[in-house]
């Protein structure tokens, strides 16, 4: 499905979700573990740090036609769904009557791959939810369906509900200041396309995806058999524009300090419009004394609109979304047309991804810990684990020693960074407890009715976290995910099994490329608690001041002039990467690279590492490094991510090496070369 999730400076954090690929991942790995071939020698090291070390890969592999980047990411995202394919087919093949769970996650993925079954029903399943918004006839009512439809459901990228098409994004965790006591957390959202710039630029390029999304809400309002299409996707358009009108920027949605807490009672007078009685009872959510409220000038601005636009345009935009949120379980003709827009227009993907792939993706949506328990009972062992947790502590130590190496931290600011990295929870592999999805109803040739169950099952499940103990050990991605995640308000961190794998981690390789890869990652992670985000929680996840004002502004300093090093990577001719959006990205990249550094250094105990393949251990520690972000990707969903994402685009990624000293040793980077910066210029924030 997609990668949702809260905030990503306040609870998830998350690692670039399209890494690398290089050859070595389907071919058994070299001496040194790192990829000779996909390299290009020809290029002078500190010209162009990207192409020396993955020239070789970029010249010869395309694309995809059915992705819009390529990396290391897709080459194990779509291995581990081979895998989980695999494992399904056993489960149901061996008749798994008495596994509640595997009985689930076979149902579920043979009812998405039923397409003749979903042909058959046409628009039926969704027929009651279209109905009841037909019946609109109030406010009251609308307050009432825009409660029931609130999910667990938000974007990463944005801190909204992008493509969900729910007014509200919620999700439930631990309070900002109350870290002993879970809260609904309420944040903008409504809109179709991405963010609202979408909506709001001027340039050609949003000008014309303008028209573009305007012609498919036609066509799914055509599909769906609605009369008078035109006239309804004008209306739905103008709402959604208005509605990006009010929302935060990007920029504006990372700041934790505008987040207002507000008492149940205080949301009909500080947001009118909306009838919040009725739409937290609808949403299960009356019970609730507070919110964080993440956007609370953004929330007020929707809120009125639910008074001021016309019931006709809100069940034109109610009715568009039932549509869009369950394209993917219609027939062919409805996936297509979200293809068409959302993958080919806003990413420039040319081909459909197979439907089983598909179907792999939202079964690990829907039913994500019931697969992940199948994939690690049998492709994470206790071996890889054990070493993974060794790494971690590796970096853990190194990291320490950094922070007492800091020359312009404060005893008092000292103490309380080092009481933070002794209280991190880091969960490898998978989570300690599983989830119970016995209540969860999975029925056999129902697929879309699976979907709508298994989010709302999801839903009700984050708000039972109302009532509960706060745990800090739970998991916030699936076992089967590619990727990592830093955990501000749990003060934990994730690294999922799927990615603690070759490339990025082999039990057999060279520790030069183990740590110049994985332990980059692992060392990213563990730095966001102490960026310019993470920085502001405390050891309990508390959000709280513990630097001194003369360690802050250092920092901050510190923090200003890498971003300004990245305002000037600019992959297009009208477009530059934004240094301050991908700042805590940045930051992370740097310490984690120089923390991964240190405790590679450390794992020697004082010998000098062998030459293989020609290389030193420095250099192929700095190369596999770089080939982790070895990656290709269409112009298209280059724009769409520097425009959204927290992240600098890859090639910028992989020459974060230029903020290193060991890494001009390395290489003999010397002036004028194109990546090289005088010490005084280099990043020196940890």
């Amino acid at each position: 499905m997609k990668e949702n999730s809260p905030s990503p400076k306040l609870a998830l954090i998350l690692l670039a979700a399209a890494l690398a690929a290089t050859s070595a991942c389907k071919t058994a790995p070299l001496a040194s573990g790192i990829d000779v071939a996909g390299m290009d020698k020809s290029v002078i090291p500190g010209d162009d740090f990207n192409a020396y070390a993955n020239g070789g890969w970029m010249k010869a592999t395309p694309i995809p036609a059915d992705k819009a980047s390529y990396g290391i990411g897709s080459v194990l995202a779509d291995e581990t769904r081979k895998r989980l394919l695999a494992l399904i087919q056993e489960s149901v093949k061996a008749g798994s009557a008495t596994d509640n769970d595997a009985r689930e996650v076979g149902d579920f993925y043979l009812s998405f791959m039923d397409e003749a079954a979903i042909e058959l029903k046409g628009i039926a399943p969704l027929k009651p939810e279209l109905d009841s918004i037909a019946a609109i006839k109030n406010r009251q009512d609308l307050s009432r369906t825009i409660g029931a439809q609130l999910r667990a459901d938000v974007d990463a990228l944005n801190n909204t509900n992008f493509e969900t098409g729910n007014l509200f994004g919620v999700w439930v965790t631990q309070g900002l200041t109350d870290p002993f006591h879970s809260y609904p957390y309420l944040l903008q959202g409504g809109l179709g396309m991405p963010e609202r710039d979408y909506y709001l630029s001027t340039s050609p390029r949003m000008a014309e995806l303008r028209k573009q999304y305007q012609a498919h809400i036609q066509t799914m309002f055509q599909l769906a058999g609605f009369d008078k299409p035109a006239e309804r996707a004008a209306r739905a358009f103008a709402l959604e524009t208005k509605m990006a009108g009010v929302h935060a920027t990007r920029v504006e949605s990372e700041d934790v300090h505008t987040a207002a807490l507000w008492k149940r009672d205080d949301l009909p007078a500080k947001a009118p419009g909306l009838d919040w009685p009725d739409l937290l009872t609808a949403a299960g959510l009356n019970d609730a004394p507070a919110f964080v409220v993440w956007h609370p000038k953004a929330i007020p601005g929707l809120s009125r609109l639910a008074a001021t636009e016309s019931l006709d345009s809100w069940r034109d935009w109610l009715a568009l979304h039932a549509v869009e949120r369950s394209a993917a379980f219609l027939p062919k003709a409805f996936v297509d047309e979200r293809f068409h827009f959302y993958s080919q227009a806003l990413r420039g993907i040319p081909e459909q991804r197979p439907r089983w792939q598909r179907g792999m993706d939202y079964t690990s949506g829907a039913l994500g810990e019931a697969v992940g328990k199948l994939y690690a009972q049998r492709y994470f062992p206790a071996e890889t684990k054990a070493k993974a947790q060794a790494m971690v502590g590796d970096l853990v130590t190194a990291f320490g020693r950094r922070i007492d190496a800091l020359t312009w931290m404060s005893s008092e600011t000292r103490s309380r960074a080092k009481a933070k990295l002794a209280t991190l929870k880091v969960g490898v592999g998978y989570p300690d407890r599983w989830l119970d999805y016995s209540s969860l109803e999975i029925v056999s040739g129902d697929a879309l009715g699976n979907a709508q169950r298994a989010e709302l099952f999801d839903y009700r499940r984050q708000l039972a976290k109302l009532h509960e103990p706060v745990d800090r050990g739970e998991w916030w991605m699936t076992p089967q995910t590619v990727d990592a995640v830093n955990l501000p308000l749990q003060n934990a961190l994730n690294f999922p099994a799927a990615i603690v794998q070759p490339p990025f981690f082999d039990v057999n390789a060279d520790a030069a490329h183990n740590y110049g890869s994985m332990g980059a990652i692992i060392g990213h992670e563990i730095s966001h608690s102490f960026d310019d985000q993470g920085s502001q929680f405390d050891a309990e996840g508390r959000l709280a001041n513990w630097w001194t004002k003369e360690d802050m502004d250092h920092f901050k300093a510190a923090g200003e002039a890498l971003a300004v090093q990245f305002d000037a990577y600019k992959p297009f001719a009208d477009l530059s990467v934004n240094g301050h959006q991908t700042l805590s990205e940045n930051i992370a990249d740097v310490a984690g690279l120089l923390t991964a550094y240190d405790a590679y250094r450390l794992s020697l105990h004082g010998a000098t590492d062998a030459l293989k393949d020609g290389f030193t251990g420095d250099q192929r520690f700095f190369i596999a490094f770089a080939q982790s972000w070895r990656s290709k990707i269409r112009d298209e969903e280059l724009r769409k991510l520097i425009a959204t994402d927290g992240h600098a685009p890859e090639q910028y990624r992989a020459v974060t090496v230029r903020n290193l000293d060991a890494w001009y040793g390395a290489f003999q980077v010397r002036a004028p070369q194109r990546l090289y910066l005088a010490p005084k210029d280099r990043a020196r924030i940890w």
